[in-house]
Parts: C-alpha cells; sequence; structure tokens
C-alpha cells in the first residue's frame, strides 16, 4: 500500500526539480521531504531520482512510475470529494425554470415528492415564457422546444411527438380530414403563434406536406387553455401525444386523433443546467429529474399507455358541447 504523503512528495519535486521549492510548496522541512522520498525509494525497490547538477531529475523508472503516482493521487481525491458530498447535507434554496407545458402535467407533482425526501431544500419553480438567452448560475431549467446557445450545459431528456386532434362533436360537424390539405377548412386552435409560419407534416410513405394553417380566431398561451378550447370543440390544433393521452386518461372521448400516419415535427424536452462541478442539492435535483423522466418521452412505450401526465390538466368537471 503506497503512503499518499510520500507520493505526493515525489510528484511535487518532479514538478520543482528540487527539494527547497518542493518543500516550501508543500509547507514542510526540507529534511522531512527528502525522508519521504527516500521511503518511497524503499518500499519501491529502485531510486526515482537522481542528481544532475542542482536538480533532481526522474530516473526511467521515476519517469514510469510517475504518471501511475498522478492517477492514484487523483482517484484519492476523487473518492475524496465524494465522501465528503455524501456527508453536505441537501438542503439550501433551489430554482426550477420550467416550460409552461410541463409545469403543472408533469414537474408539479413530482416537487411534492422531491420536496418530502428532502425536508432542508426550499424550492422555487417559476414557468417564463422564453428560454434562457445567458449563464443562470441560480436555477435548473426544463424546457420544451428548440433552443440556442446560452452558456448552460443542455442535456436532452426526450422528446414529446406530436398530433393534430379535435374533439370528435367538431369533426361530425365539419368533417374528418383525410389529408392535410383539407385542413385550410377547419377552425385551428394557436398555441403561442407557433403554427402561424406553417406546420410541416410528415408522411411515412407520402413524404412531405407543409401545411400553413388559416388564421386563428382563438390563440391561447398556455397548453392547459389550448387543449381545453380543442376539448370544447372549437377547432382543430396541435397537442404533444403525451398530453392528449393524460387528458383522454381523465375524460375519455374529448379528444380525437386525426391524419394518424401524418407527424408533426416532435419537441425535445432539455434539461439545462451551469457546467463544472454542482453543489448536492442541485447533483440531487439533477438526478431526480432524470429518474422521473416518463417512458413515452423515451419512445419506449406507445403513448396511449404511458406513464400519463397529472391530472392538473384536466378541467375540474366535464365540459358541455354544442
Amino acid at each position: 500500500m503506497h503512503d499518499l504523503q510520500e507520493l505526493h512528495a515525489f510528484v511535487t519535486v518532479m514538478e520543482h526539480g528540487s527539494l527547497a521549492p518542493s518543500a516550501q510548496h508543500l509547507g514542510v522541512a526540507k529534511s522531512t521531504l527528502s525522508r519521504r522520498i527516500s521511503q518511497l525509494e524503499a518500499r519501491l525497490g529502485q531510486p526515482l531520482l537522481r542528481r544532475q547538477a542542482n536538480r533532481l531529475i526522474p530516473t526511467e523508472a521515476g519517469l514510469l512510475f510517475h504518471g501511475y503516482c498522478q492517477q492514484i493521487l487523483a482517484l484519492a481525491e476523487q473518492s475524496q470529494r465524494r465522501l465528503d458530498e455524501l456527508r453536505e447535507e441537501v438542503s439550501g434554496q433551489v430554482t426550477v425554470q420550467v416550460h409552461q407545458t410541463l409545469a403543472r402535467a408533469w414537474l408539479a407533482r413530482h416537487m411534492d415528492t422531491f420536496l418530502a425526501r428532502h425536508p432542508g431544500i426550499q424550492l422555487t419553480l417559476g414557468h417564463p415564457a422564453q428560454p434562457p438567452t445567458g449563464p443562470d448560475e441560480e436555477a435548473i431549467w426544463v424546457w420544451v422546444g428548440p433552443l440556442t446557445e446560452c452558456g448552460l450545459r443542455q442535456e436532452t431528456l426526450g422528446r414529446l411527438t406530436q398530433g393534430l386532434y379535435a374533439h370528435p362533436d367538431y369533426l361530425a360537424r365539419h368533417g374528418t380530414p383525410s389529408h392535410p390539405r383539407e385542413l385550410a377548412s377547419h377552425a385551428w386552435v394557436d398555441l403561442l403563434g407557433l403554427t402561424q409560419t406553417g406546420l410541416p407534416l410528415q408522411h411515412p410513405h407520402h413524404g412531405d406536406y407543409h401545411f400553413t394553417p388559416p388564421h386563428s380566431r382563438l390563440r391561447v398561451d398556455q397548453s392547459t387553455l389550448h387543449i381545453d378550447a380543442i376539448a370544447r370543440g372549437q377547432g382543430l390544433g396541435v397537442i404533444p401525444r403525451w398530453l392528449a393521452a393524460g387528458r383522454e386518461a381523465h375524460h375519455p372521448g374529448e379528444l380525437s386523433l386525426c391524419l394518424p400516419d401524418w407527424q408533426p415535427p416532435s419537441l425535445a424536452v432539455s434539461l439545462l443546467y451551469p457546467y463544472g462541478r454542482q453543489s448536492r442539492k442541485v447533483t440531487a435535483l439533477l438526478d431526480f429529474l432524470r429518474q422521473r423522466v416518463p417512458s413515452a418521452w423515451r419512445g419506449e412505450e406507445s403513448p396511449a399507455i404511458a406513464d400519463p401526465p397529472s391530472a392538473a390538466l384536466a378541467p375540474p368537471q366535464r365540459s358541455l358541447h354544442h
């Protein structure tokens, strides 16, 4: 078993080239440093350093051992750091900025579990209208959709596949489209103006179709309001299938998937956090969020049967349809 003080002494002498500055750097007497080097050479059974003029230079064994020595010290430091982290309490203030699509449908219910698991945590939840534009050292972000470089690490948690939905009563009155070109004759419910510049649709056999939705008489800025409007029969709109499955689980028959073979673009769900070493509270939260990703986001199960969204998406009572 190697003595870490002896290994540190050897690496330091390799860096400085002589005993005096090495001893000063380590804060020990020159005689103490010399003794540690001698003890290490005795343990190894061969010299590691030899004197040349006023400097100590490595022998062949010293050059070979130096690389291993650095690895041993690095592993020792890493293990100590991880052990120190285990002693660090998961407590303090943390902030999560979450896209409004996931605020109620996914994050809120899981944060109750996280707070129960870590009583020392004080949590702030926000749902800003725009993604981060620069480094944010105070918050973790969960975002849906495209992102630009903002100085934060961007980790993809999964993707939300989307579909075209309407209420069955609306389709009974206005007809069910059989091709994207028929969508132009339908009322359109727009979320945040996201489809007003056009909606690309992809078919596995018939290629791509670029649909330009008609002017929307109803525009909303929240996913819950968007789904509510479509479920009330106001028209067609694009909804993540995972959210639609959750709505249908609580209120069957409110949403009907149109043109199932024509696929709108999927949306990336991204986790954003600062670069570098994280505090234990942030590491605990990041790991927790990764563990709570629904299987449907990873494409592991059918969206209709995968972990559904929270009942928070459902209205307090069933709507009346005309």
